[in-house]
């Protein structure tokens, strides 16, 4: 989730160079960097997906302890606490999205981004990834991958995918040539399986009664 606004390398396209009309009626010219641009993408998904599949591996092969082995401060036990950090990497994926919208100019108003924004963004990105570690950590450490019913199975197989995408949209921002679509679909994915994880833990969690809250 954490986009760099001056190296997106596609996120905004730059306006076609009006005295070159003509010049390449065959549209040929831009071919060649766009396919290399596509075929490091689908390099890079591989990667990815070689990610999630050994984070799999390694849930369903470990036998899992059933125990935390740290606990932040505040929290009394291991579940409360995953669902709370989980909580606070959507809230700050959400603000990724929005503040990308806005400044890309997507969002329905006049105010232009600050500058400062871009800043913010960033660093709302690291830190979100930052709080879905201890509870990645927890669930293959402690819980492996659990399969008891349909929940848990999709929040096992969103919380792998969710590694493996991060991983193919951090190497997509750092190369260059990538499609234009590539960074904004690369980071969609990324949010929609943030969510379908939190989803299927941290707010299945909060919804059951009675259940601590630390």
């Amino acid at each position: 989730m954490n986009a760099d606004v001056d190296a997106t390398g596609g996120l905004a396209t730059e306006p076609p160079d009006q005295g070159s009309a003509g010049k390449d009626p065959a549209g040929t010219a831009g071919k060649g960097p766009a396919r290399k641009g596509i075929a490091l993408l689908l390099v890079f998904a591989v990667v990815g997906a070689l990610v999630s599949l050994s984070l799999g591996y390694y849930g369903r092969t470990h036998t899992p302890t059933g125990r935390p082995l740290a606990l932040l401060v505040g929290f009394t036990g291991l579940t409360p606490m995953k669902a709370w950090l989980g909580t606070a990497a959507v809230a700050l994926g959400i603000f990724q999205v929005v503040s990308a919208l806005w400044m890309y100019g997507r969002l329905p108003v006049k105010r232009k981004a600050p500058p400062a924004l871009s800043q913010v963004h960033r660093w709302s990105g690291a830190v979100a990834f930052v709080a879905t570690l201890p509870v990645a950590y927890h669930c293959l450490w402690s819980l492996g991958f659990s399969t008891f019913d349909t929940r848990t199975t999709l929040h096992s197989l969103f919380g792998c995918a969710f590694y493996g995408a991060f991983t193919t949209k951090m190497l997509a921002l750092r190369a260059n040539r990538m499609p234009g679509w590539a960074l904004p679909v690369a980071g969609g994915l990324l949010f929609a399986l943030l969510v379908g994880a939190w989803a299927t833990a941290s707010l299945w969690y909060f919804a059951q009664p009675g259940v601590p809250l630390r």
